[in-house]
């Protein structure tokens, strides 16, 4: 278990002290954020802010957890989601700053290279005997085969979680915060469920590499927001922020706790609704429900100070992932052990 701990702690210490090198490093090259046009006029100020953040993250993360991983195929997956979803990401940010603009990769195209991430992830899953194709519901008690459906579901999660992360990347420390407290809710799950796996000599060994992982991604994205807090010094950009979407979407498959990721993800499926509610009720109807989205700039919009919506949103995170553990230590351990 200390290994669990010294991930973590490395991660921070290199994610704080290359930090400013780092950031001087994207000055330098002139990666700055581009700003969208019609979203709120405060952040005009922000153009020029360093991105492309989510790779000092995503280095710092792997640093420690290449150290002390025991490199089991679960924790691997993990990594390959956050690092392949990162990759997008970073796609996506490259293509902005290249051509001066907001908008990056377009969407379809997104789509297709998380379908391709899809495509390795379920024939992981599928090389995995402790995992299944069935969803596992909480509360009803029930374990739903779902055969072949289950890997058209592992898209849904895995596009869910990278864009509904990439769409709650709107004001400084908002996705580093959330993600933060998501990610610890993995580590306490995959924690209590390596010390409940059996005595010492015999327990479960991927889910303390998932643990070294989390904790690890965990210390690097504190390094990352001791310079994202407002005002913010560096951007994750799309790079951070769907690495977070991949890395969550992963621990919730190899866990098996798909179903737990509507509430540990909680923020992420508010963000993603308020955008798909805008969208069909001005399409059908000609109105707004919100003064714009994602609901973020809603509440900017309604004179919140950024401090204010990103510790408010962060207490709803820490709501919504308490819930979600107790529903993981009330149903899952009996369910798994049974």
């Amino acid at each position: 278990m200390s290994r669990v701990f010294i991930a973590g702690l490395i991660a921070m210490v290199i994610s704080v002290v290359i930090g400013p090198k780092f950031i001087e490093f994207l000055k330098r090259n002139e990666l700055g954020q581009p700003i969208r046009e019609d979203g709120p006029a405060g952040h005009v100020v922000k153009q020029g802010t360093p991105v492309m953040g989510g790779l000092l993250i995503l280095l710092c993360a792997l640093l420690p957890f290449l150290a002390l991983s025991r490199f089991t195929l679960p924790a691997l997956t993990v990594l390959f989601m956050t690092v392949a979803c990162g990759a997008i990401g970073f796609l996506d940010d490259f293509i902005k700053l290249r051509h001066r603009r907001s908008l990056g990769l377009q969407g379809r195209w997104k789509l297709l290279l998380l379908a391709g991430v899809t495509v390795v992830v379920g024939i992981a899953v599928h090389a995995q005997d402790q995992l299944d194709t069935s969803i596992y519901v909480p509360v009803a008690n029930v374990d739903i085969p779902l055969s072949y459906a289950y890997y058209p579901f592992l898209f849904l999660i895995i596009a869910g979680a990278a864009n509904g992360a990439n769409l709650t990347d709107g004001l400084d420390g908002l996705a580093a915060g959330v993600g933060i407290v998501a990610l610890l809710t993995f580590l306490s799950i995959n924690v209590i469920g390596y010390i409940r796996s059996g005595v010492p000599t015999e327990r479960s060994e991927f889910q303390l590499d998932l643990a070294i992982l989390a904790a690890a991604l965990i210390g690097a994205s504190i390094g990352f927001l001791w310079y994202n807090a407002f005002p913010a010094e560096v951007f994750m950009g799309d790079t951070g922020s769907m690495a977070f979407g991949g890395a969550l979407a992963g621990f919730a498959i190899v866990t098996g706790t798909e179903v737990l990721l509507i509430l540990i993800g909680g923020i992420y499926v508010i963000e993603a609704l308020s955008v798909i509610i805008q969208t069909v009720s001005f399409k059908y109807w000609g109105r707004r429900v919100f003064l714009i989205a994602p609901i973020h700039h809603h509440f900017e919009m309604k004179a919140w100070s950024e401090t204010k919506i990103m510790v408010r949103f962060w207490i709803v995170a820490a709501i919504l992932c308490a819930c979600g553990f107790v529903l993981y230590y009330r149903y899952y351990l009996q369910f798994r052990l049974r």
